[in-house]
């Protein structure tokens, strides 16, 4: 259900069908409303143990000047990082990202302990986010409940007669977070942007995508059968004996494994032609003759729709198959097990530990889990977004943040204006078609104008799992209560705080929190070649979204539409595979390489990203009299805007969690998108005084724009 590029989180799965990959590289706005699948609680500490501060935009310390920069910059400019930042028991990694969500979830954190001490002075709001963090951190009263927030559900589960009644209660647990066999939700038309229609999706799977499941290497062998260990030890822990947890969990196994076959992979759910299948409802359903989707729209609270985007076709007749031909024994373990996984942050902690050692420890490599503060602030986060952003803005995106913000996304924008007409590969009647989509790209910059409303959403103070059921029930409802309204072109996909940006290819619109707008990746004590290499190129990235292998197939209006001449197409294809095939040279972790396919989209938008920076800058710095080779802290204006870009991917990163990633995810690990973008760049050579044939001056490099 993806129809939007962010810049840095991998595999955020959000309902709207508009929300899905991302720029940076950390594992910010994770829990979410679930508190599962990310993260042994080390600390029930309502507060910070030791004071986050931000890494400034311009490093020194992380420089390691012993190596050549024409050699291997991401060395020269990253070389220090990993020693000076060890990567922590409870993070999968540092990096840049992460570093700035300790500092904003620290500030979060600051925000809802004062909203959790209560008072008759407090907001709606503010009642409502202190008393989600405060029934969240409450793990006395979340231990002494046991399995009682659950029961109800998993009573429900075990009282199923028939298959017959599994439609409806499908819906029941789909509308309130538990990711059961498929997925289903509400997105923009693609090849109607005004439209908002339903989408269902395939889904169900408890391991990251499909090849997990296929895949037959040792290690590969290895993570499933810890990953049917895992499901075994929760059946046993809610209630299971040894024996039957441990046949029920191998059945599951076999079951998903079933679906996995028949589900499309992470490469080929990239392109938006092949997630596209608009059809009568009738048609849908007669894919599935066995299954009432009345029943599943009424309790997933959708309306009865017309038509549906059946996005992944050749799964649903499998998974209407692979129903019929498991016993009925196995899907409610199945249920169980998806009931207990997604509520396991907010059960005793034997449960949340266990999720935790498999999906945190073995999946990721982080040796202990995030202390519960921060794991609560970002659940409030996810749940409450535009009622705490809304009191981030004000305490910490002030002055002329903003302001700035707008010049410099203006500056970009009238570069990839100039880079369009220059470019000798495209014709004159696709340039006049590419520029009319960029004259259409709309800003948002900080945070919406107008708040989100949660005022019928109920929080209590003592209820963490029924907060957290509650809030997704909440935003499932305000999702699919668009379909088939007029698009809202003022709403977000990201909360104000989030550390991250995005490109919606439907809206097309580039998105820029708050949360990103900060050091390092904007810093005002910095001069505009440190800023413009590190937020600029985070613009020109999204930007650049808007005409990669995906963005160009839809129009300034947001439709899927082909407005390229078939010429064009072919020469951009042709430097498109030339980045595939540069980025699937690197090897990412052990033997396994980075899938130059995956990865095509966000390699696109960082070379052209940076690229669009760089001439915005150089245009920036004219008009304001900057002696370009004047020094600050020993480099020149061009070294310290390319030093800025490579340092937005310093990081420290587990093996484990690099794997997971080049596995999974369409970014590339941050070596190589810092290390693969300058290769590329006209203007490095000149910065840094490097000869033709250098490594990161090679004779054949690659561009696209």
């Amino acid at each position: 259900m993806s129809n939007t590029w962010m810049l840095g989180v991998p595999g955020t799965m959000r309902r709207r069908a508009g929300v899905g990959s991302v720029i940076g590289l950390a594992m910010v706005g994770a829990w979410s409303a679930g508190l599962a699948q990310q993260t042994k609680l080390v600390s029930d500490s309502s507060k910070p143990t030791e004071t986050y501060l931000p890494i400034p935009g311009f490093d020194t310390t992380s420089l390691d000047t012993s190596v050549d920069p024409c050699n291997d910059f991401y060395k020269f400019a990253c070389g220090k990082f990993a020693a000076n930042h060890p990567i922590p028991s409870d993070q999968p990694n540092v990096d840049q990202f992460y570093a700035l969500y300790n500092v904003n979830t620290q500030s979060l954190n600051g925000i809802l302990n004062k909203a959790a001490a209560g008072g008759t002075g407090r907001s709606p709001d503010e009642q409502k986010i202190g008393d989600y963090y405060k029934a969240c951190m409450d793990t006395d009263a979340i231990e002494a409940k046991g399995l009682a927030p659950v029961e109800p559900l998993l009573h429900e589960i075990d009282a199923v007669k028939s298959k017959s009644d599994l439609p409806s209660l499908m819906g029941k647990l789909q509308r309130i977070g538990v990711n059961v066999f498929f997925g289903y939700g509400e997105q923009q038309d693609y090849k109607d942007a005004t439209k908002q229609i339903a989408i269902a999706q395939q889904g169900g799977l408890g391991l990251p995508e499909k090849d997990y499941y296929l895949r037959t290497g040792a290690k590969d062998v290895e993570l499933r059968e810890q990953y049917v260990a895992h499901v075994a030890k929760m059946l046993e822990l809610a209630g299971s004996s040894p024996e039957k947890a441990k046949k029920d969990a191998q059945s599951i196994m076999t079951f998903e494994t079933a679906l996995a076959k028949a589900s499309m992979g992470v490469t080929e759910m990239r392109d938006p032609e092949k997630v596209y299948h608009l059809q009568p409802i009738a048609t849908f359903e007669a894919s599935m003759p066995g299954f009432k989707f009345g029943e599943f729209e009424d309790e997933m609270h959708s309306p009865h729709v017309t038509e549906i985007n059946n996005s992944t076709p050749d799964f649903f007749p499998v998974l209407e198959k692979e129903i019929q031909a498991t016993d009925l024994e196995t899907l409610k373990a199945y249920m169980r097990y998806q009931v207990l996984t997604t509520s396991a942050g907010r059960l005793p902690k034997r449960f949340d530990a266990e999720n935790f050692d498999f999906y945190g420890r073995i999946l990721n490599g982080q040796p202990e889990q995030a202390a519960r503060w921060k794991r609560c602030s970002n659940s409030v986060n996810g749940a409450l977004g535009e009622a705490l952003g809304k009191v981030y803005v004000e305490q910490y995106f002030a002055g002329d943040s903003k302001a700035k913000m707008v010049e410099m996304v203006g500056d970009i924008e009238a570069a990839m204006g100039r880079d369009i007409d220059q470019l000798e590969w495209m014709s004159a009647a696709t340039k006049v078609k590419a520029k009319e989509k960029l004259h259409e790209v709309a800003n948002k910059i900080g945070y919406p104008d107008k708040f989100r409303d949660y005022s019928k959403l109920e929080i209590k103070p003592d209820d963490a799992l029924g907060n957290a059921r509650r809030a997704d029930a909440f935003e499932n409802d305000r999702q699919l209560n668009k379909i088939g309204k007029p698009v809202d072109h003022s709403e977000w996909g990201m909360t104000p705080p989030e550390v991250n940006a995005y490109y919606n290819q439907s809206m097309n619109d580039i998105n820029f929190p708050a949360g990103i707008l900060q050091p390092s990746f904007y810093d005002p004590k910095q001069d505009d070649a440190v800023n413009y290499g590190h937020i600029g190129a985070v613009i020109g990235h999204e930007l650049t979204h808007g005409f990669d292998d995906e963005g160009k197939k839809f129009d300034g209006k947001g439709n899927l539409s082909d407005w390229w001449t078939p010429e064009d197409t072919k020469n951009f294809v042709a430097r498109t595979d030339c980045l595939a095939d540069e980025y699937g040279g690197f090897i990412a972790v052990d033997d396994v390489k980075v899938n130059g396919r995956l990865t095509l989209g966000e390699n696109t938008a960082d070379n052209g990203g940076l690229l669009l920076a760089y001439m915005a800058y150089l245009d920036r710095a004219k008009k304001e009299g900057v002696d370009l080779a004047a020094r600050k802290d020993g480099y020149t204006a061009p070294q310290r805007f390319y030093i800025g870009y490579a340092q937005n991917w310093c990081e420290n990163s587990r093996p484990e969690q690099v794997r997971t990633q080049v596995l999974t995810d369409p970014h590339s690990p941050d070596h190589f998108r810092a290390n693969g973008a300058i290769v590329n760049q006209p203007g490095f050579a000149a910065a840094f005084g490097c000869k033709k044939g250098s490594p990161m001056v090679p004779v054949k490099s690659c561009r696209v724009w």
